[in-house]
């Protein structure tokens, strides 16, 4: 049975399905065809076309989400739901699902979208159709690219047919549940998640597996049986033999098959291949949901082929070699835009390494807000960053009430992920970096793992935490998926050390929770302590003098006598929740301490407009500042602060010796479980949970009793950033 693990913030997700998507159609429409709607999207560039066929209509173009972003990014993308499926119509009866009618659906959407010729792309079930748009049309394909194929060719596949369609219900394992009588008997449910594992059977493939299922959960039994018995030609469809039809496709052809695909054998990739004259592929150890399982393999294999049938024309070029000994030094730096704290650690490092190394260029591959920081210090932004898919503005959408499931958001981040890994591939392609130091770059780390054969430089991988943990609300399911991840990691790490020249911890040995990654795993301060070099915490800055803090509150227009408490949320636009609790309790702290100012800033992406609205004595107490890129001095000038669990304004405070209340977000573990770790080692702090912090009463007097409370932390360490240069250094 496929695990599914809904959002618990954000009730309104689907299963499987991110609010935020990074490439959005540019117009979306449908076309009638004898009286059936189908439904396409259109991602439009100058460009010529590639069409993304569909698939079985057990699930509709969402298939396709890994391939959209980054094929859009260089051609013209059109894909379409096939009838059954998503937003297209879903006629009755098998007549209305032979592979003719798909085909005759892809011309019209191909006449809809004004697209004279293309390039199709068929996974399974839809590389039939594409070979009988190209006989049937010549002229408007370009060339076919065929994954997976489930066509109609005289290949047995004896596991899966010996069953189709018996009306015996008493065998139903395996692919006996591939029967329209069991499916209208009560088990289309449980053939899906069946067939969803045959689809995805390869190891830690349960994100692939929960979208199929979530996406199918729309299909019925009678629409999936009609579906079946038209490509098959029972219950009176007409069934159009493939082969001879093969004989006619005149365009070039890509056939892309896994060697370990469950539903239907390499051996009909193969055959294709022989027949229609095409390029064959084998995966070797690939099963059959290609687009999904080997993502950044099938986009290169779909680049290179289009690239090919669509050459664009060459400028005369002019290129230099530069002589290995005369290369500047340059590296490139991926800094992760989930909290700002990576960034001004980030610099700290750049600004070390350059100190050793005034010839040292660094190139940023950064998104906002990361890039208003860099720029404001005067770094250089590599250009493709304005290609990168926003990982703040999902993590935004993720988010409710001061809610965040900080694992499952990142798990329907695939999107995104992919998108900018695949934008990183590029840039790493096209110059010889001598570094690239990845800060939290989960997307190359870990599809560099999955793709060993992209590195092409030194790597340096930083962290602040290690492991996936799962949190109470999630129950069973949440654990058995995060040990699933932790152990696709230890994995990835014994296979392929070499991928990472340093793995580097930002913190201390006790830094690391004494948790174990799941059941029969290592546990996981063992391990760190045995894969990742330590470089203690960086901070990035220097607490300022007392003379700098006097100048700054003056600044602020702070009386000597005033008392200030500043309220921060981070970088992203997930706090606005406790910015309003704060608001609330203002009043009620302010009486119980009349010196007491308020500073609620938003950061950059939470708008100041957005809080106004509270009484005159709320006005009178407080400002209301967007962004702040000094934000630490600010901190370092305050009575008191109060903050989400984020880990660096927590360690920025700790190191500038402020006291604190620091509210995690419910259902984030790295906040919860990592940051509460590691403010319990330095003694800092005081945790509220949100539920305390709700209440006005009671924020009001933790603010009251902190705000007085003697301070005895543990010393923050200030040579963090040259113990991590001094590793880096040697790789340059």
């Amino acid at each position: 049975m496929t695990t599914q693990v809904a959002c618990p913030s954000r009730p309104d997700v689907p299963v499987g399905v991110a609010r935020h998507r990074p490439r959005v159609p540019d117009r979306s429409d449908s076309v009638q065809r004898n009286d059936v709607r189908i439904a396409y999207d259109v991602y439009d560039a100058d460009r010529p076309t590639v069409i993304l066929l569909p698939t079985w209509s057990i699930i509709d173009s969402r298939v396709w989400k890994l391939q959209v972003p980054y094929l859009a990014r260089h051609y013209r993308v059109v894909t379409f739901d096939g009838r059954g499926s998503g937003r297209s119509g879903r006629p009755q009866g098998a007549a209305c699902y032979t592979d003719a009618e798909f085909a005759a659906d892809a011309v019209a959407v191909m006449d809809a979208t004004e697209t004279d010729r293309a390039l199709l792309v068929g996974f399974s079930c839809g590389v039939a159709w594409s070979v009988h748009v190209a006989a049937g049309h010549p002229e408007r394909v370009a060339g076919i690219v065929a994954i997976a194929p489930s066509c109609g060719l005289s290949v047995p596949s004896p596991e899966r047919d010996v069953f189709a369609y018996d009306k015996r219900l008493d065998t139903v394992h395996g692919w006996a549940k591939y029967n329209e009588h069991y499916w209208r008997d009560g088990g289309l449910e449980d053939f899906i998640s069946f067939f969803a594992d045959r689809m995805y059977h390869e190891p830690h493939s349960t994100k692939q597996r929960e979208d199929f299922v979530g996406w199918a959960s729309d299909i019925s039994a009678d629409t999936l049986a009609d579906t079946t018995a038209g490509r098959l030609g029972l219950h009176g469809a007409d069934a159009q033999p493939l082969e001879p039809l093969c004989a006619k496709v005149a365009c070039p052809v890509l056939v892309v098959h896994g060697t370990e695909d469950r539903v239907r054998p390499a051996g009909i990739g193969e055959r294709l291949a022989e027949l229609t004259g095409g390029s064959l592929v084998l995966l070797d150890g690939v099963g059959h949901g290609v687009p999904g399982r080997e993502p950044v393999r099938m986009n290169s294999l779909i680049r290179e082929f289009a690239d090919q049938i669509f050459p664009a024309p060459q400028p005369p070029s002019f290129t230099t070699w530069t002589r290995s000994r005369q290369r500047p030094r340059r590296a490139l730096y991926l800094s992760s835009p989930i909290g700002l704290g990576h960034a001004r650690r980030d610099l700290a490092i750049a600004a070390e390494l350059q100190q050793r190394h005034p010839d040292l260029q660094i190139d940023w591959l950064a998104q906002d807000p990361v890039t208003r920081v860099l720029a404001a210090a005067g770094e250089r932004i590599h250009p493709a960053s304005r290609y990168l898919a926003s990982e703040s503005r999902h993590i935004e959408d993720e988010c409710a009430d001061h809610d965040l499931n900080a694992f499952q958001a990142i798990r329907r981040m695939d999107e995104t992920l992919l998108q900018n890994f695949m934008i990183f591939d590029e840039v790493a392609a096209e110059t010889p970096y001598d570094v690239v130091i990845g800060d939290e770059a989960w997307d190359v780390d870990y599809f560099m793992h999955e793709n060993p054969e992209s590195k092409r430089f030194p790597f340096v991988w930083l962290t602040d935490f290690v492991g996936w943990l799962p949190m109470p609300s999630g129950g069973d399911d949440e654990a058995a998926l995060t040990a699933d991840y932790n152990a696709e990691m230890i994995e990835q790490r014994a296979r392929y050390r070499r991928l990472r020249d340093h793995s580097v911890f930002v913190g201390n040995r006790d830094d690391v929770v004494d948790e174990t990654f799941g059941p029969d795993l290592p546990r996981i301060r063992e391990w760190t302590n045995n894969n990742f070099d330590f470089s203690g915490y960086i901070s990035g800055f220097t607490p300022p003098s007392e003379e700098e803090t006097a100048r700054l509150r003056a600044g602020l227009g702070l009386r000597r006598d005033d008392l200030l408490c500043l309220v921060t949320v981070g970088g992203s636009g997930v706090g606005t929740a406790l910015l309003r609790r704060v608001l609330d309790a203002v009043p009620l702290a302010c009486r119980l301490e009349p010196a007491l100012q308020f500073l609620i800033v938003c950061g950059p992406r939470i708008d100041p407009e957005a809080l106004v609205g509270h009484t005159d004595e709320v006005s009178r107490r407080v400002r209301i500042p967007g962004f702040l890129p000094d934000l630490h001095r600010h901190l370092a000038a305050c009575d008191l602060a109060v903050v989400q669990g984020g880990l660096t304004t927590c360690m920025e405070l700790t190191a500038s010796r402020r006291p604190f209340i620091y509210v995690p977000l419910r259902n984030h573990f790295e906040q919860n479980f990592h940051v509460r770790h590691r403010l319990e080692q330095y003694r800092a702090g005081r945790y509220m949970p949100y539920e305390d912090a709700a209440d006005p009463d009671r924020l009001a007097a933790a603010i009251i009793e902190t705000l007085h409370a003697d301070v005895d932390y543990r010393p923050v360490e200030t040579d963090g950033a040259v113990r991590a240069a001094d590793l880096i250094d040697g790789l340059l």
